[in-house]
């Protein structure tokens, strides 16, 4: 790892021959002391780059430890700890990297092609652990999962909670299992062909981490709507960037994950010449070697740079998080429209310009935040926007915690569900969508003596919704630290079974998105591959053409009433010349759970059913003769009639 930061300096316990090595930055403090419990008390030398270092002889794996800045008389955990297994206040331990690998073959992922399932591994499984959650994979690959998405697993106080307060970032969460269950859990994943990703947090540090006890340089003097921001660039950032970079990298290098997901990438301020997100992306890939790794940034202001190469200006992700298409989805299945859904109609159009383009926020005003959101990203690829009906943040933010499914009439779902696993983003679902989980996913966290302000704290973030307001509903939203409201989000594994309809419907979408050589392609208006346009208030049409792979492929997709169609005056409509559509997936499939698909002629006249999606394929068309001239006089007698 030394060769990839910039110092040259891995900060942590790092096992050498005969001993272990001990980095801790720390530089305003000009001594530090390490008690390795069983072997005594050490003193570390100190640099001139603020870093303290020394080798311990017959220090050995296992070891547990603690460091003294200054003169403190508190003994603290190392901020660069790899494994906490008593939780941020108890001692640090040395672990060692021994495992032994069998993904030696492993390519890695591409963003190009992927389906994700975001995973939170303490409600996955009843037992919340990595280990358990290993005998699930095969059930993901059976969905047609390709990247797990996993919420962070850097250590957090308290017995559950969703990884965002991480306190020691190297470390992961002693309650999922030790370290090698995770590599374990990621070797297994490879071994079926599934991609993994892991969800980090570098805009803040959690409830209950020490590191300002080492260095105040680790914030700066501002706050964020979680905590203190990280100091990227400011008097002694070295050491913070090291901090951080250093732990992106062990999550690539150590742990075998093909990428990482940055949260809140709009909060890490940096007015360095390289931004330290393009420093970290280049420093990831430069640790994955010839395995291709995926990048992916949550950016709320909708910044397309993130996601352009370095040397275009941009910070090289290879994907970004796109609210604007779940925030039209959960209109048009709702029709509730209060907070940041202010902006969003659940119309057709909506739809379209998230196929065609991405981001529909782009640059122009937006009403809820009173000013322009978004840049141009006109010029990204399909694959580079993640697309999702539910994701954890969504659901938990609906006050009870009630997924997609639970909010909407189930056609309509369905329909929503085929735009979503056909459309040319890259799709994600959330843990148990693919059959129609019952169970809740609420926001829940332990943190001792901050519970009740961490309740408040969210009641308070919640009256941006009108409707939670209620005190009737108020009173029914679970209180976060409560066990029960923890046990309420663990999935029951059972009700994949029971509910296959929904399963079906998710497996077969997926098949179809990967197999169909058109939609394959994941084609955007930019390469000329997609187009489309509103057909009605509530339809709305896309049109894949095929150059030269296939036939071309047409999706029609209703979110109202029934609709008669006559004819639609417009050339999307219009077949190949020799050919008719012809339909190749309805989501009214009873095998769905729909209410059955009805014979459709599209040269004919027809109805398109409520709350459905229509995928068609284009075939060679059968004669058909020409109406004789006074069976056509009598039809348009009866239209002016």
């Amino acid at each position: 790892m030394t060769d990839i930061l910039p110092s040259g300096r891995c900060p942590g316990a790092l096992p050498v021959d005969g001993g272990v090595r001990f980095i801790v930055w720390a530089p305003e403090h000009d001594q530090m002391a390490l008690r390795i419990e069983g072997r005594g008390d050490f003193g570390l030398q100190k640099a001139s780059d603020g870093y303290f270092e020394a080798t311990i002889e017959g220090a050995a794996i296992g070891d547990r430890y603690w460091l003294r800045p200054g003169d403190s008389s508190e003994w603290l955990a190392d901020p660069a700890s790899r494994w906490q297994p008593e939780g941020p206040e108890g001692p640090s331990e040395v672990v060692g990297s021994d495992y032994e690998w069998t993904d030696r073959d492993w390519p890695g992922l591409r963003i190009a092609g992927q389906v994700v399932m975001e995973m939170h591994v303490g409600s996955f499984t009843p037992e919340g652990t990595w280990a358990a959650a290993m005998d699930k994979l095969p059930l993901l690959v059976d969905t047609g999962i390709t990247l797990i998405e996993m919420m962070p697993v850097a250590t957090f106080r308290g017995r559950f909670g969703w990884g965002y307060d991480g306190t020691h970032l190297f470390s992961p969460y002693h309650h999922y299992g030790r370290p090698d269950d995770l590599r374990a859990f990621i070797d297994r994943a490879h071994a079926l062909g599934l991609g993994m990703i892991l969800d980090v947090v570098y805009n803040h540090f959690g409830h209950g981490n020490r590191t300002a006890d080492f260095s105040r340089h680790y914030f700066k003097s501002e706050e964020n709507d979680w905590g203190k921001v990280l100091n990227f660039d400011g008097p002694q950032a070295q050491g913070v960037r090291d901090h951080v970079i250093g732990n992106a990298v062990q999550w690539i290098r150590d742990f075998h994950f093909d990428g990482l997901r940055l949260d809140a990438v709009q909060e890490i301020k940096d007015e360095c010449p390289r931004h330290i997100v393009g420093e970290l992306v280049a420093a990831c890939r430069k640790a994955a070697g010839e395995r291709s790794i995926v990048m992916i940034g949550e950016i709320e202001t909708q910044k397309a740079k993130f996601a352009r190469p370095e040397p275009q200006g941009g910070m090289g992700l290879d994907a970004i998080w796109n609210d604007d298409f779940h925030h039209s989805a959960r209109v048009a299945l709702t029709g509730r429209r209060e907070a940041y859904y202010h902006d969003h109609h659940g119309r057709p159009q909506e739809f379209v310009s998230s196929a065609k383009f991405g981001f529909q926020f782009q640059g122009q005003r937006y009403d809820w935040q009173m000013h322009a959101r978004g840049t141009p990203a006109r010029d990204l690829g399909a694959a580079q926007f993640v697309h999702f009906l539910d994701n954890h943040d969504q659901i938990a933010n609906s006050g009870r915690g009630m997924r997609v499914h639970q909010l909407g009439s189930p056609a309509r779902t369905r329909a929503l569900t085929a735009l979503l696993l056909l459309g040319p983003q890259t799709p994600m679902l959330f843990q148990g969508q693919d059959f129609a989980a019952s169970q809740r996913f609420l926001y829940f966290s332990e943190q001792g003596e901050l519970d009740d302000a961490i309740a408040e704290g969210r009641k308070k973030e919640m009256t941006q919704f009108p409707s939670l307001r209620d005190p009737a509903m108020e009173s029914r939203v679970m209180r976060p630290a409560s066990p029960e409201c923890f046990a309420a989000t663990k999935l029951d594994w059972a009700e994949r079974d029971a509910h296959g309809e929904w399963l079906a419907l998710h497996r077969d979408l997926i098949r179809l998105r990967k197999s169909d050589p058109v939609l394959s392609l994941q084609p955007n208006a930019r390469s000329g591959g997609l187009d489309g346009s509103v057909v009605s208030e509530d339809t709305l049409m896309l049109r894949w053409f095929a150059q030269g792979s296939g036939t071309d492929r047409l999706l029609l997709i209703n979110l109202g009433r029934d609709l008669a169609i006559r004819s639609i005056p417009d050339a999307l409509y219009a077949p190949p010349e020799g050919t008719e559509w012809r339909v190749m997936m309805s989501t009214e499939d009873p095998a769905y759970g729909g209410a059955g698909r009805a014979p459709i002629d599209l040269m004919e006249r027809w109805t398109l059913p409520a709350d459905c999606a229509l995928l068609f394929g284009a075939s060679r068309a059968a004669p058909r003769p020409a109406p004789e001239v006074a069976e056509l006089k009598a039809f348009q007698r009866d239209l002016e009639g």
